[in-house]
């Protein structure tokens, strides 16, 4: 597939690497010195200049491409490029933005912007923030199959009552299989006997209910309800859809927001949040409102730095669960290794989304699990597919890669995975798999 990613930022960047190795990949950059970088890392064309104009695409061989991807920082200059795109030829055009006012006149009318599809960072960004905080322990929460299947992914406390157990014991419950485990940087393929230990990163995936159960068993403590205190600490545009998508939940957060006239816009339109105009950095004023007794912070300031302030105060004041917005890739770390719960990039969610278009169709959903060490792929099998009609242990044990079949769905049902499961022409598989592995998997669909 002949793809052209206009713009080498840190989106950009994620996109190509995950389809370099598979696909015809040519990037577009204003910054020459980022271009030639960009060639040199991924081994992928690389051309300065503008991707809105005509004569840069055409050069980019645009007229005859599969797909285009506009994914800047800048909204306007993804729409024009993606309109340009469709005046040289008829890609599938990807346009990233920010605000959330063009997505909805896109949602309107498809064909607007000559984008075929319109990936909203600030507002994924806000679902991925609640579907988190609505688990206890997740560091990562993404729907399949229609929102018949979850994956999560779980930090395992010191002190969880399934440290120190095998999967095995771990795994109660009917429609959930334990996938995988991430400890000191390195993947393990969860088995039986695989022991559970204290920092692990574990992967699960079955039905939304058992991952809540599982959720529950981590560490015991109710999932976040109308009684719980939750304080959004800043009225940006990820700050105000997270507030809009807690009240859709039938909760009622409070939020921070400094500037006069924007909390009064958030008052006006966040009818069941409670809005206070303040600096969120004021300790005084924290423990005067008795922020350290929320149960959740969310950190959604407009940079970095200001969030970090935020979470570590919050912190030091006692605040159970910190959830930190991070604009940087670079920083996500830094806020996990000084005792941050979750660091939500939003430049990683955008990429995440736009990447589960990238396998042609193959591939219905994906998740890309810490750092691109693993994905989470969900499969519809067709009749000629090479792994219908045959039990999972004998697909399993044929396929020369590390790999997991966590769930899947038949007709609007959800089947639970064993190695005596035959698979059917039409199964959806959600399928945890080693980033290394994911050609040769698609390849067999």
């Amino acid at each position: 597939m002949h793809v052209v990613i206009i713009g080498a930022g840190e989106v950009g960047t994620t996109i190509a690497a995950n389809l370099a190795s598979d696909h015809e990949v040519v990037v577009i950059d204003s910054d020459d010195e980022r271009a030639e970088q960009l060639k040199y890392e991924l081994d992928v064309l690389t051309l300065t200049g503008d991707g809105t104009h005509d004569s840069i695409q055409e050069t980019a061989g645009v007229a005859d491409a599969n797909m285009v991807i506009a994914c800047t920082d800048d909204d306007l200059t993804n729409l024009v490029a993606c309109g340009t795109a469709k005046t040289l030829g008829d890609p599938f055009t990807i346009a990233r933005t920010r605000r959330t006012e063009y997505l909805r006149t896109w949602e309107r009318e498809q064909t607007a912007f000559g984008v075929d599809f319109m990936v909203c960072t600030d507002l994924l960004t806000a679902e991925n923030i609640v579907r988190v905080i609505g688990l206890p322990s997740a560091v990562d929460v993404d729907p399949f199959a229609g929102g018949l299947v979850q994956m999560a992914e779980f930090e395992i406390p010191d002190d969880s009552p399934v440290a120190g157990q095998t999967v095995a014991e771990a795994d109660r419950f009917e429609s959930l299989t334990f996938a995988g485990l991430f400890r000191d940087g390195e993947m393990i393929l969860a088995r039986g006997d695989t022991e559970v230990r204290a920092g692990d990163r574990a992967v699960v995936i079955g039905s939304p209910e058992s991952v809540q159960s599982f959720a529950m068993d981590i560490e015991p403590e109710s999932t976040p309800d109308a009684a719980d205190e939750i304080v959004v600490v800043g009225g940006s545009e990820v700050g105000y859809q997270t507030a809009r998508l807690l009240e859709e939940r039938g909760l009622k957060p409070r939020l921070i927001e400094q500037d006069t006239e924007r909390a009064r816009w958030l008052a006006e339109n966040l009818p069941d949040t409670l809005v206070m105009e303040h600096d969120a950095t004021d300790t005084e004023f924290l423990a005067r409102e008795h922020v350290d007794e929320a149960d959740i912070v969310v950190a959604a300031l407009a940079s970095d730095e200001q969030n970090l302030l935020v979470s570590v105060l919050a912190k030091r004041l006692g605040v159970d669960r910190v959830v930190a917005v991070v604009d940087s890739g670079d920083y996500v770390t830094l806020f996990e290794e000084i005792g941050i719960d979750v660091a939500v990039n939003p430049r990683m969610v955008t990429a995440e989304e736009i990447t589960r278009f990238s396998y042609d169709s193959v591939a219905e959903n994906i998740a890309v699990l810490e750092g691109d060490q693993a994905e989470v792929l969900e499969l519809e099998l067709t009749a000629d597919c090479r792994l219908v009609g045959r039990p999972i242990s004998e697909v399993v044990a044929d396929l020369d890669a590390d790999l997991v079949i966590g769930a899947i769905t038949r007709g609007r049902e959800l089947v639970t995975p064993r190695g005596d499961t035959v698979l059917q022409p039409g199964d959806h598989i959600i399928v945890f798999v080693e980033s290394a592995f994911v050609s040769e998997l698609t390849g067999m669909t």
